[in-house]
């Protein structure tokens, strides 16, 4: 029998860490950090519940701080094994670690310094030390590529059209004549996407682990374009600067595509836009040179001598001073900053500095998990916490959904009815609990399915 164990993303968004036991090899599928409440950021502190050591081959489905930040600890409490994931992953994952870790230790010793901290002194969860050491497991795999391990199992990544480089895990058991597969969604992208192939389309699957996050909501029906347009055009009206915190893997390259074409069609004027994430830079780079890895739109675009990811007038603030500098626009400006979730990075100083003015604009375009300040803000708070203040929420609070990379419960739904037969198994996972229930009961009434929503730490016995 094989064993799967639910050691994250239960009850959450964050923290994806699935252990599979078959045959005689152990797997963990996902490596990732947990976000949002102190309840859930405190387990990243805890030592994990299976040693490191005892773990074969770990599996990555994207490089999201969500699925892959915790692998340098991981790796410093033990992990000798091999980490697959494709190609544009790999290169994902060695810019997040290195930054991860670089943040970590800022943030250690701007709490020294400032006195906010309950811990004598702050330490960092991981070292850049650490984070260098952990990209030497790394092992990449290309899309469609067998990896055949003893000849009894097989494993497979296709691409899941969430971000670059994301992928389907697809790992298949052999038993004499018979086989079985279980299939790992990671986060399940959208059809039809810009610059994105849509998820691939997967069969014969056995058993299934799929995400939730929006499980319980539709998108906006409404073009989410029409409302980029109108909040710039509103926030140069009104004066002031627009800050959008964005993740740097995906969400920025989104933004800058969008912005490109609003600026070549007139709808928008070509306004300075900011890039102020490292990691977002260096990111974009990442995409600039994996255009095999993009649906055949871009590639066409790339042909035609087309810079999909840079508006007319695109600031590159790779320095601390440049950074600095951008306190010093007063208006008609557009910042884009990580993080998405306002956890950390360069954004927290933007925050600081344009959350107590009514004239700026805060856009958030993607989901802001439970416990997170994004959370905080979207929901309408007098203040926000950010490096031991209370800052004033003043600036207008502007949300717009549409840019998700994940499928909402249709998109997962149209995507299910694809599969040639019914799992013996579904588990519901990557959701927070309304989320995760509502998608199990969708897949139940649409499709009859027998679908399970695992505990932290539940396991259970597959017959693969």
């Amino acid at each position: 029998m094989t064993t799967l164990t639910f050691w994250g993303a239960t009850g959450t968004t964050t923290g994806s860490r699935f252990l599979l036991e078959l045959y005689d090899q152990r797997f963990l599928i996902e490596c990732g950090m947990f976000q949002g409440p102190k309840e859930n950021r405190m387990r990243n502190w805890d030592r994990f519940p299976v040693k490191p050591a005892t773990i074969d081959r770990v599996i990555f489905t994207h490089a999201h701080f969500d699925h892959t930040g915790y692998f340098p600890k991981f790796c410093k409490e033990g992990f000798k094994g091999k980490a697959h994931c494709t190609y544009a992953t790999q290169e994902f994952c060695k810019l997040l670690f290195l930054d991860s870790a670089h943040l970590q230790e800022e943030d250690a010793r701007w709490a020294n310094k400032k006195g906010f901290t309950r811990h004598k002194p702050a330490k960092p969860l991981y070292t850049t030390a650490d984070a260098e050491k952990s990209l030497n497991h790394l092992s990449p795999l290309q899309y469609g590529e067998d990896l055949y391990l003893d000849g009894d199992i097989r494993i497979k990544l296709k691409d899941a059209g969430h971000i670059l480089g994301s992928g389907l895990v697809d790992i298949k058991a052999h038993t004499g004549k018979e086989s079985k597969k279980i299939v790992f969604s990671g986060d399940l992208g959208r059809p039809s996407k810009r610059f994105l192939r849509d998820p691939t389309q997967v069969f014969n699957v056995d058993y299934l682990v799929i995400e939730s996050t929006y499980g319980n909501r539709l998108h906006d029906n409404k073009n989410p374009v029409e409302k980029l347009v109108r909040v710039i055009k509103e926030s140069v009206a009104r004066g002031g600067v627009l800050v959008i915190p964005s993740f740097a893997i995906g969400r920025t390259q989104n933004l800058l595509y969008v912005i490109r074409e609003l600026e070549e069609s007139g709808r928008i004027p070509a306004l300075p836009v900011y890039i102020d994430s490292p990691m977002a830079i260096d990111a974009t780079e990442v995409f600039e040179k994996r255009i095999s890895d993009m649906n055949i739109a871009s590639r066409v675009s790339r042909i035609n001598g087309v810079d999909i990811f840079r508006p007319k007038n695109l600031n590159i603030c790779t320095s601390t001073e440049a950074s600095k500098a951008i306190n010093d626009i007063k208006k008609d400006a557009i910042i884009i900053a990580s993080s998405g979730m306002v956890t950390g990075g360069r954004i927290l100083h933007h925050m600081i500095h344009r959350l107590p003015d009514e004239k700026n604009t805060v856009l958030f375009i993607g989901y802001q998990a439970q416990g997170t300040r994004g959370r905080t803000i979207v929901e309408k708070a007098e203040t926000v916490k950010i490096h031991g203040r209370q800052i004033p929420i003043k600036a207008k609070i502007e949300s717009i959904q549409g840019f998700s990379g994940h499928a909402d419960y249709n998109e997962i739904l149209a995507w299910l009815t694809g599969f040639n037969k019914a799992p013996e198994k579904t588990f519901v996972v990557h959701g927070e609990p309304e989320s995760s229930q509502a998608m199990a009961d969708h897949i139940k009434s649409n499709l009859g399915w027998d679908v399970t929503i695992p505990e932290f730490g539940q396991s259970f016995e597959l017959d693969l």
